[in-house]
């Protein structure tokens, strides 16, 4: 597609820019293929607005009278604006910003705002911006990833007397969501896993996720049996979850779906793990919302932090009708419980819902935090990422196509993984210094997920990657923050690694908004943001300064 078809107006003079935290200013809007360009054309001022076009969430368009805005700007200034009608956009993005464009003459604006409409909401992968994103450190010839069930295993030394890599899915053909190598039992062969692909949801048959040192116990994760109202069997399936007990008389499956919702989903040919098939495990069911209900909650709570007219109680009936911090504390009540039957109890565990692309994904995430050091490093987190969304297949692009301020109708949005930057958040906060990541690391992934200049999100899965040439074609987003200059601003200068697990506490009173995410565009959330700044300062001044006094002579310490 030709980008320019659809910019009939390229750039405009005068118009008037609001945004958050900054007073309006008058300049230059440019419109590109994928951006839009503000330039303060202000006396001492060579301030740049860059807004990455797919960033953008919703338009609204309107008629203003200029007359509403000759106060803003100088006598001179003001002549120049009084005749005629101007439109006023007012764009809100995916990252919770809202901005308005005062712009002069009515069809300089319908054609900006056809413009970004059309080309906010590109469906072709290769349009995006990530395919034509080229930044001068960073070479395509770059290891695209951080890890891989092939580098994982390597890793693991303890796995290879019990598992194994299978390349059964070496072309796709098993299960479209998983990636070509997966770990697998040992005495269990391809021929096998094969036929429990096809006995369990979109193919996704049982893999392991996480091994523990401590014990030697796995968590697995997978879909859901088809069982169907006729309670079908599938012997390779029982064999293949025998094949785990080894070292344990029992293991646990914990479903996200309720009792309920399982049952009800024989009648359309899924199910559950009856105890009769399945007599060494154990089913904890703990319902997780998904889907449309998630994203039904993300919006209310968009809609009460963008309402600044609240009164106390007001706010805080609104907040609790969101429901987003019950998800919050359902996704960490589950993920502890999960790493209880693993770290407390001693035993392996096996984790679905439905598909095994959401919830799954999410709790097996949290589990793994909370019991792992090295998945709370920088880079360990990173990597964990990878493969437990990016490999194993969350369809990020389906999920994240519109964030919530979005008209159109919903389909297949959700924002699980902003669920889970928002719990990390919930462990960051209770645990300030168990954690290598600062928040502005699940602030920028947060971000990145909804629009991005790298192609570690696009698609849904690692088969559409590699058929559109991403990892050949885009830059990877977790090497890019590894560099000197980023991993210093996104590491937690107050980490000091600890063995121990962190439990955290889910109480309602533990359990707070993330200010830093939701009222980023506030200056409340700005002060914090540069206290918290300042603090980072402080501990590397101080790290310094210690370096200095244990390098120094020690006939110093004599003077």
């Amino acid at each position: 597609m030709e980008f320019s078809e659809h910019i009939k107006t390229a750039n405009v003079e005068d118009v008037v820019l609001r945004q958050p935290l900054h007073p309006p200013s008058r300049g230059t809007l440019c419109i590109t293929g994928h951006h839009l360009l503000f330039s303060d054309r202000d006396e001492g001022s060579s301030r740049q607005v860059l807004l990455l076009l797919r960033n953008i969430d919703a338009i609204e368009k309107s008629v203003e009278n200029l007359l509403a805005y000759s106060g803003l700007f100088s006598n001179a200034r003001r002549g120049e604006r009084l005749s005629g009608s101007s439109g006023t956009i007012i764009i809100k993005c995916k990252d919770l910003r809202v901005l308005q464009l005062d712009i002069p003459g009515m069809e300089q604006c319908l054609n900006i705002a056809h413009s970004i409409e059309t080309l906010s909401c590109l469906d072709r992968v290769s349009e995006m911006y990530p395919f034509f994103y080229r930044p001068s450190d960073l070479s395509l010839q770059d290891q695209w990833g951080l890890s891989s069930p092939e580098k994982h295993y390597s890793q693991m030394k303890e796995l290879h007397d019990r598992w194994r890599v299978s390349a059964v899915n070496r072309d796709y053909s098993v299960c479209p969501s998983y990636p070509p190598a997966v770990i697998v039992p040992k005495n269990t062969d391809d021929e096998v896993l094969k036929k429990v692909a096809k006995f369990r949801q979109g193919g996704r048959f049982p893999v392991l996720c996480y091994y523990h040192r401590k014990n030697g116990m796995v968590i697995m994760r997978s879909s859901q049996p088809l069982t169907g109202a006729n309670r079908k069997r599938c012997r390779e399936d029982e064999q293949l979850l025998q094949a785990v007990m080894e070292g344990s008389d029992k293991g646990y499956i914990i479903d996200t779906r309720s009792s309920q919702q399982a049952q009800q989903a024989r009648m359309t040919g899924g199910g559950f793990e009856s105890k009769s098939s399945y007599s060494h495990w154990k089913r904890l069911h703990r319902q997780m919302e998904r889907g449309k209900a998630l994203q039904e909650s993300l919006i209310k709570l968009v809609e009460a932090c963008g309402d600044s007219t609240h009164n106390m109680d007001r706010w805080l009936s609104k907040l609790e009708n969101s429901k987003w911090l019950s998800h919050v504390q359902t996704a960490l009540s589950t993920a502890g419980l999960l790493a209880e039957c693993v770290e407390r109890d001693g035993h392996s565990v096996l984790v679905h819902g439905s598909e095994g692309t959401d919830s799954t994904l999410l709790i097996s995430t949290l589990a793994q935090l909370i019991m792992d050091p090295r998945c709370r490093t920088l880079e360990g987190f990173l990597a964990l990422l990878e493969r437990e969304w990016i490999q194993a297949g969350h369809p990020f692009q389906q999920r994240c196509a519109h964030f919530a301020y979005s008209h159109a109708r919903l389909q297949l949005e959700s924002p699980v993984f902003l669920l889970l930057l928002d719990c990390v958040w919930q462990l960051l906060h209770q645990f300030p210094l168990a954690l290598g990541f600062s928040q502005a690391l699940l602030l920028r992934l947060a971000t990145e997920a909804y629009a991005s200049n790298y192609g570690t999100f696009l698609c849904n899965s690692h088969q559409e990657r590699c058929s559109l040439g991403v990892m050949k074609n885009t830059h990877c987003l977790f090497w890019a923050l590894l560099r000197p200059g980023e991993r210093d601003y996104y590491s937690n200068p107050l980490y000091e690694p600890t063995e121990l697990a962190i439990w955290p506490s889910v109480h309602p009173q533990s359990l707070q908004l993330w200010r830093g995410f939701f009222l980023r565009w506030t200056p409340q959330a700005r002060h914090l943001e540069e206290a918290q700044e300042e603090i980072r300062n402080m501990v590397i001044e101080w790290g310094k300064l210690t370096l200095s006094v244990d390098t120094q002579p020690e006939h110093v310490e004599h003077v």
